[in-house]
């Protein structure tokens, strides 16, 4: 646990933007706690799954906030949190991309595992003090990641071939805001290294660029997710009645 060296309006607007997230991630749960029942049996995991991945990182960013409060950060809250949040995120994609459960239980594996491998690898590097160190791990991590960034690409491509223009434009929307989300993280990992470590603005960017990223990736895709299984529900039911 290292101490907050960030004062003034740097360290202000940190302590907002965690603040913001913290409400936006409860926020969030309790609404898709709410909407669990709007779509059909097969979708409801994947948005029970995004009540989990929001839940998980509020407590996660509460206990971030109220750290940076009292002038301490823990990074390892943060990398906790991807570690149990980031598989979740690709298991709710794959559930809505309507791919069979004999197909996606080992894909899921898959991913899961590489989604582990690449915050396993970028923990050292973002807690070290060394650029080398910080450099090796970046790219160690970044070897699962475009593992990842393919496969869905890959799996996004293929779904929307066999979608409705509706839903198609759901999944296609869903994907790029978690490829978008999930590009901000490598280069916010990158801005210690870039400018000094000890800069205010470098750590500003990164805990922001950091927290936006999360947003884009947990709540706002969540609300992405659950739209495309309201679209897939009212295709379906109709059809099953």
């Amino acid at each position: 646990m290292g101490e907050v060296f960030l004062t003034g309006n740097e360290y202000l607007l940190v302590y907002n933007v965690f603040s913001l997230v913290v409400a936006s991630m409860l926020g969030a749960f309790i609404y898709f706690v709410l909407n669990v029942s709007q779509v059909s049996k097969k979708y409801r995991n994947a948005v029970a799954v995004s009540a989990v991945v929001v839940a998980v990182a509020g407590y996660h960013y509460f206990r971030i906030f109220t750290g940076w409060a009292d002038g301490e950060f823990n990074e390892g809250y943060r990398y906790a949190d991807w570690l149990l949040t980031v598989p979740l995120l690709l298991i709710e994609l794959l559930i809505v991309l309507g791919i069979t459960s004999e197909k996606r239980r080992p894909l899921s594996i898959k991913l899961a595992i590489a989604a582990v491998l690449m915050i396993a690898l970028g923990y050292p590097g973002e807690v070290s003090t060394s650029d080398s160190t910080k450099w090796i791990f970046w790219v160690l991590a970044m070897i699962p990641f475009i593992y990842i960034l393919v496969t869905v690409a890959g799996e996004m491509k293929a779904s929307a071939t066999r979608e409705s223009a509706k839903v198609a434009k759901g999944i296609r929307l869903a994907a790029i805001l978690l490829l978008v989300a999930w590009l901000v993280y490598p280069i916010a990992y990158l801005f210690p290294i870039l400018f000094e470590e000890s800069s205010g603005m470098a750590e500003t960017v990164r805990q922001v660029g950091y927290s936006v990223a999360d947003l884009l990736a947990k709540p706002v895709y969540g609300l992405a997710i659950l739209a495309v299984a309201k679209l897939r529900t009212a295709e379906e039911e109709p059809a099953n009645s």
